[in-house]
């Protein structure tokens, strides 16, 4: 059984599109009833100065995420990782993963308690 923290989730928040697939695929794999989820797609919209506005999406674990642990014991990805259409979620050891986020500024390293 792997160590509490060795494996995590890195996302690349600048590249999601926003949709929701990994959401949608926790939601599914876990058979959780509509609004629950272990990935939360938050939408966040930024009014700029000249009256335009930058949208991002930020897709994000909640508490419900154990990182697929059933499917990462047969030596698969997790579901949000597997079904992403950007292909902006990575799962492995957090070791290795933390070597990546000094590439790019919109990156989130997350792990499970």
């Amino acid at each position: 059984m792997p160590k509490k923290y060795e494996y995590g989730l890195l996302i690349d928040y600048e590249y999601c599109t926003g949709c929701y697939t990994c959401q949608v695929a926790c939601a599914q794999e876990y058979q959780w009833p509509a609004g629950m989820s272990g990935m939360q797609v938050i939408e966040v919209v930024q009014r700029l100065p000249n009256d335009k506005a930058y949208l991002a999406y930020l897709p994000f674990p909640t508490e419900l995420c154990i990182l697929c642990a059933p499917r990462t014991k047969k030596g698969l990805e997790p579901a949000c990782v597997k079904h992403c259409m950007a292909s902006c979620m990575r799962y492995g050891r957090i070791e290795e993963l933390t070597k990546e986020m000094g590439r790019k500024p919109r990156m989130v390293l997350w792990a499970p308690r």
